[in-house]
């Protein structure tokens, strides 16, 4: 199910009020609704998945009810069993052609030619997501970091908790999981602001990302009869296509959840106003960059190597990074380049030097940290190239033509340049708040003529032709 179809409003009614009917001294009762409601709505493309996401959580509860007390041994081969079934359940939906194909490659290189089998396979929505969200609690008990629970009901609703299910925020099991313990009283200021952040990212989704879809596909499409200029813009156009895109979803996973009382951790905290690399990397996509961090560069030893070793910690974890997105070998250099762009703040230590937010205080940036972002930008403007070609051949033809020597003849898709820049002001204004359309502060009548406004806005421009998002596709 969509958050922008026509079916979730109704779905989403139902279970909240049977949510908040339940006294809340009932958990498991509360529990079970939004396990089976979870279930309906991951179940709603195509029943069958429910399988795979029941024997992950039966598989990780098991691992976690097992694991501690018992052998370093024992332990090892639990977790073996958890990595097994996550990763080798994401290994073949995901990467099974793209390695046979791979390899079928490699063969005709050397003059060899091979016919191997490819599998129609039909990739599971959400996979990426919950066998990550569910590895991590495997892990951390593991690493006797958290203790596992005895509630089936909460760690099987935790899994697939529907406002996060398919596209995230992935949540630590420490964060997320002893929300299902504890009641939860109805709160109208939560459910309030959950509800205008929902609104929020529905703005992003269907009125931005969504009218900026189809002038990204033509510019990608049709790039060689554009000017430079032209293919410039039609990557600045998808760089926000996909920020409004999953930051929108974000959104509306953590407005929703809000709704029911759960906290979900920030998944985007405007990204493009980044003045280094390392800064990007620290706001977009936060649950998938800290999860990278915690489960793969630390472990490979993190910054506590030599430069050398820092330096392939660095790579590896950037690359891996870009695979998870996708079986194609424009995420690999996607991930490969950002690594790349981060290895020079590294080697000076100053990586981390940007926490604060740009221009607090003041209305305006200086020009360093205009230039600064700007610089930043380009940067990820570059990278997106590779994330949104078709492969490889396609990227540095368009990347090529970007930069043709009719650069400057003729402007392109204005009226995408004006979505953009309008959510840039918002955002720009709100950057010191959660979201940027959070009008808390306002009083009363103001606020509900914001909502009003952006109620309309909604009705008049949004495209409702129930497109999916597009992290749903890895």
């Amino acid at each position: 199910m969509l958050f922008n179809s026509f079916e979730f409003p109704i779905f989403l009614a139902i279970v909240f009020g049977l949510y908040w009917i339940i006294p809340s001294n009932r958990l498991s009762w509360r529990n079970l609704l939004l396990l089976v409601a979870s279930y309906v709505f991951y179940g709603w493309w195509d029943w069958r998945f429910l399988t795979l996401i029941f024997l992950s959580s039966l598989v990780d509860y098991l691992v976690g009810l097992y694991m501690p007390g018992g052998s370093q041994k024992k332990r090892r081969w639990l977790l073996g069993a958890s990595l097994f079934m996550n990763l080798g359940a994401l290994g073949f939906f995901k990467y099974f052609n793209f390695f046979v194909e791979s390899f079928a490659a490699l063969l005709e290189s050397f003059g060899l030619h091979a016919s191997l089998p490819t599998l129609q396979i039909i990739l599971p929505v959400g996979i990426s997501f919950y066998t990550f969200q569910t590895l991590s609690y495997s892990i951390d008990i593991y690493r006797k970091k958290l203790e596992p629970t005895k509630d089936i009901l909460a760690f099987f609703a935790f899994v697939s908790f529907f406002p996060q299910l398919v596209a995230g925020p992935i949540e630590r099991a420490k964060s997320l999981l002893p929300q299902f313990s504890v009641e939860h009283k109805f709160d109208p200021v939560a459910a309030t602001d959950g509800a205008r952040q929902m609104l929020w990212g529905l703005f992003k989704k269907v009125v931005i990302a969504d009218n900026l879809s189809q002038m990204v596909e033509a510019s990608f499409t049709g790039y060689s009869s554009m000017s430079g200029l032209g293919a410039f813009i039609g990557v600045y156009l998808f760089a926000f296509q996909i920020y409004c895109d999953f930051s929108g979803y974000s959104d509306i996973a953590i407005g929703t959840a809000k709704l029911f009382g759960f906290r979900l951790m920030r998944n985007f905290a405007y990204p493009y106003f980044s003045r280094d690399i390392g800064e990007f990397w620290r706001r977009w996509h936060i649950s998938l960059s800290t999860w990278f961090r915690d489960y793969v560069f630390i472990p490979l030893g993190g910054s506590r190597v030599s430069k050398a070793h820092r330096i392939w910690n660095i790579i590896v974890t950037f690359t891996v990074s870009g695979f998870w997105h996708g079986a194609n070998w424009t995420f690999v250099i996607w991930g490969l380049l950002n690594g790349l762009y981060y290895i020079p703040l590294m080697l000076i230590n100053k990586q981390k030097q940007h926490t604060d937010t740009v221009a607090e205080g003041r209305i305006f940036p200086s020009i360093r940290e205009a230039v600064a972002m700007l610089a930043t930008f380009c940067m990820a403007l570059f990278a997106w190239v590779f994330f949104r070609a078709q492969n490889l051949s396609h990227a540095f033809s368009y990347i090529g033509h970007m930069f043709s020597h009719s650069w400057l003849s003729g402007l392109a898709y204005e009226s995408g340049i004006v979505w953009t820049l309008l959510l840039v002001v918002i955002e720009w204004l709100g950057r010191t708040k959660q979201y940027g359309f959070d009008v808390s502060g306002f009083s009363k009548p103001v606020r509900w003529g914001f909502y009003l406004g952006l109620s309309i806005v909604i009705m008049m421009f949004g495209n409702f032709n129930q497109s999916q998002f597009i992290y749903f596709q890895f």
